[in-house]
């Protein structure tokens, strides 16, 4: 069950995550917010399909979505003293990076990069338009001359391999 909703996410979830991003920041006050709330919106949609997934992903994905920006907006206007924070939280960090935890992240570093780098030509270059450059699967289809549907399977093939390394990097 774990490996099949980890596959699920990787490819039905994972793809989503630009335009996940871009919804975020037209929601949010502030950018800072938006990594955070991804991660939460993740997080719950993650225990959620643990138990069920009957909702398409995306619509799924984008529901939780909102429903946690509506939650923020609520417990601000609950509580507007307490919603700005103090100025000794905002300077203190909050996890702080021993050596040995700089050294760990640095091989996992590596060791994704060097996943990556392994893929097909064809491979890095969709996830690289799609994931980091931010462009839709119509963009990136057009712009490395594909049609969508060899697209989204470069893009399945190459998330899963990186999913797989990630996990034997313990970053699950």
């Amino acid at each position: 069950m774990h490996s099949d909703l980890q596959a699920w996410f990787v490819s039905d979830i994972l793809p989503h995550q630009p335009a996940l991003t871009r919804y975020l920041r037209r929601m949010c006050r502030s950018a800072n917010e938006v990594p955070d709330l991804r991660q939460e919106t993740y997080f719950r949609l993650y225990e959620s399909a643990s138990k069920s997934r009957s909702r398409p992903p995306k619509a799924f994905l984008f529901t939780t979505a909102r429903n946690l920006v509506i939650d923020r907006i609520r417990r601000r206007q609950a509580d507007p003293v307490n919603s700005v924070p103090d100025a000794d939280e905002q300077s203190s960090p909050v996890d702080e990076l021993t050596p040995e935890r700089r050294l760990a992240a640095s091989q996992e570093l590596q060791r994704l990069t060097r996943a990556f780098d392994a893929l097909p030509e064809r491979t890095r270059s969709v996830i690289w338009l799609r994931r980091l450059e931010g462009l839709s699967q119509r963009e990136a289809a057009r712009s490395l001359g594909m049609d969508e549907g060899a697209l989204e399977g470069h893009m399945t093939r190459g998330l899963r391999h990186l999913a797989k390394v990630a996990g034997d990097c313990g970053l699950r």
